[in-house]
């Protein structure tokens, strides 16, 4: 899918500040990031929770290897299914690329990606709460596929139920897990949150913004280019070891694949699903950047001006 260029974009970019840029799925948030690295120098770097693990390369839309060869990219593809890994896992790497640039060991970053929560956790900081053992995860998974994840949100304390999002069963579980595992609540875990690794005082922060419309077709059209790029191949692959559950298993397109492989469907209705749940998590991330980014710089693509 050719991209449009941004050159029409007014900015200056400053050599010495990183660079950190968000935009829903198919915004072309990776484009801009290559563009500015090729133009202007830099490392790409992930900040897309699908795009880290090892499975998805044709699933999770990740730089191609043609592209990766146009200017370096780290934190893609680099998590084996079944690994642990969280926002945590991603900022400590993420700082030791920030910590290597700032003394002038490393390229400058230029940090891009869908994943609202890792944005927020660089630019705003992440709150230090202790691992959650295995045994209340355990339950927590139990709970939640018995009864429902808002049976888990009517335990939680007040503030936490008011900042969480309800119509997320992970984010409820995961309030869930931090009160039964610390007996704090997350809201005050996270109003005792550290200073954030790259304030928004130290870095240029982008947004894309994308007409919904345009962006549903593009949604659409991209999907189909990865059927035909192998993506049912990679659901394939992992179908032997497929857990609903798994952190890696939230691949847009993933679930509605394999119920196809399963036989619950056809490929058509599989396609159809699969485009409408990669419309809807589109949705969900600008309505986040709209309220989590609004002092960001908004960029509107040059082919929608």
């Amino acid at each position: 899918m050719k991209e449009a260029s941004f050159v029409a974009i007014d900015l200056k970019f400053n050599s010495a500040r990183p660079i950190v840029i968000g935009g829903a799925t198919a915004s072309g948030k990776s484009a801009l990031a290559l563009q500015i690295a090729r133009d202007h120098g830099g490392v790409v770097v992930n900040a897309d929770a699908l795009q880290v693990w090892s499975c998805w390369r044709v699933l999770s839309a990740r730089p191609s290897a043609e592209e990766s060869a146009q200017a370096p990219h780290l934190l893609y593809g680099h998590i084996t299914p079944g690994a642990d890994y969280s926002v945590g896992h991603w900022l400590r790497e993420v700082s030791q690329i920030v910590e290597e640039w700032r003394a002038g060991d490393g390229a400058r970053p230029i940090i891009v990606g869908g994943t609202g929560l890792y944005l927020s956790a660089l630019t705003q900081g992440l709150a230090q709460i202790p691992p959650t053992p295995a045994a209340i995860r355990d339950a927590g998974d139990k709970l939640r596929h018995e009864d429902g994840h808002n049976a888990m949100f009517a335990q939680l304390d007040a503030p936490t139920a008011a900042r969480v999002d309800r119509a997320n069963p992970m984010r409820v579980q995961r309030a869930w897990e931090v009160l039964q595992a610390t007996g704090r609540g997350l809201a005050a875990w996270q109003d005792d949150t550290p200073p954030p690794l790259l304030p928004l005082t130290e870095c240029d922060a982008l947004v894309i913004e994308a007409q919904r419309d345009w962006l549903a077709q593009r949604i659409d059209h991209r999907f189909d280019l990865m059927l035909e790029g192998g993506a049912l191949e990679e659901v394939r692959a992992v179908q032997p070891m497929w857990d609903s559950s798994a952190l890696w298993a939230k691949a847009i397109g993933a679930p509605e694949l394999i119920d196809y492989l399963q036989g619950s469907c056809d490929l058509a209705q599989a396609r159809s699903r699969a485009q409408a749940a990669s419309r809807q998590y589109a949705k969900r991330q600008r309505t986040w950047f709209r309220s989590r980014m609004s002092t960001w710089h908004k960029i509107m693509r040059p082919d929608q001006e």
